[in-house]
């Protein structure tokens, strides 16, 4: 698959402190795509490049075939961890404001937004002011804010945040939609769960320096520890099991959990099981959480 992004041996320094130091990664077209890091992990720095807010000291940004620009702006669409709409302002006209900003005329930014506004069902907000809506309500006008332009690549940071289960999902969606209609996602969310529903590859950076990257799950296998979940019925016999290529490192009363000590394949396992005489109900390789392999990362 093509890369619209190719962020090729960045770093940015603020005197003697390094930001980032010699990033290098590759966005596919078309995917959703997680930067992720704790915070003052350089993160910010590494969007505020890709949004030309910032240049970067070493190294170049290629944005499709070419060289990243100011002219690019207008294919980038923006939504800040840090809102930035004008709370006194008439949501109607700020966001055909933003909109012209980003190259639309009046009508054809009207006619978007109008659209925008009746699929979200808050066509009675045209009118009103941004310090009148709750912080849920104001995530949903910088969403439209930031791709009512309909732009190739979309940086979202933070998009969830403040929202309740029912406005994620609604934000999901079109994300999703987004996504089958050809653009590109930079999520970057501190929400791990969020990153396993909806992104295809990762990067993690902590203190300036690129320490994981990958699709979600040769990540994930490369995390894994040779653990497999097992559902059974009647009655198992720890001991029975156990043998120089297996322990037991959890039981219950309807499963229990097996280590592989010699990295023994999925198939090996189960027919390791089967030969013992235990009625299994069900049988899977337990995969580490995000959340673990995040904080496993970090900390090390």
């Amino acid at each position: 698959m093509p890369t619209i992004l190719n962020i090729d041996n960045v770093s940015k320094y603020f005197d003697r402190k390094i930001a980032l130091k010699n990033i290098s990664f590759q966005v596919e077209s078309g995917s959703v795509f997680g930067l992720l890091g704790p915070n003052g992990a350089g993160k910010t720095t590494l969007i505020r490049i890709l949004t030309q807010i910032l240049l970067p000291d070493n190294g170049k940004v290629i944005f499709g075939d070419h060289e990243l620009s100011m002219n690019d702006v207008y294919k980038i669409g923006y939504l800040p961890e840090e809102r930035g709409l004008y709370k006194k302002m008439l949501i109607g006209e700020q966001l055909i404001y933003l909109a012209r900003i980003k190259g639309l005329s009046y009508k054809e930014a009207k006619t978007r937004l109008q659209e925008w506004f009746e699929k979200f069902e808050i066509q009675d907000w045209w009118t009103k002011k941004v310090e009148e809506l709750s912080k849920g309500m104001q995530q949903k006008v910088q969403f439209i804010a930031a791709i009512v332009h309909e732009p190739r690549f979309l940086i979202l940071d933070e998009p969830l945040s403040g929202l309740d289960p029912v406005n994620s999902e609604l934000i999901n969606h079109e994300i999703t939609n987004l996504k089958n209609k050809g653009a590109t996602v930079l999520f970057s969310t501190h929400r791990m769960e969020q990153v396993e529903e909806i992104c295809d590859s990762i990067v993690l950076i902590n203190q300036g320096e690129l320490i994981l990257k990958g699709d979600l799950k040769s990540v994930k296998n490369r995390f894994k520890e040779n653990i497999f979940e097992i559902g059974f019925e009647g009655v198992v016999d720890e001991k029975k099991i156990k043998n120089q290529n297996f322990e037991v490192v959890e039981k219950g009363n309807e499963s229990f959990k097996l280590k592989s000590i010699n990295s023994i394949s999925p198939n090996e396992v189960l027919v390791y099981l089967l030969t013992q005489d235990i009625i299994i109900t069900s049988f899977k390789e337990v995969l580490p959480s995000l959340n673990e392999i995040f904080i496993k990362s970090v900390t090390k």
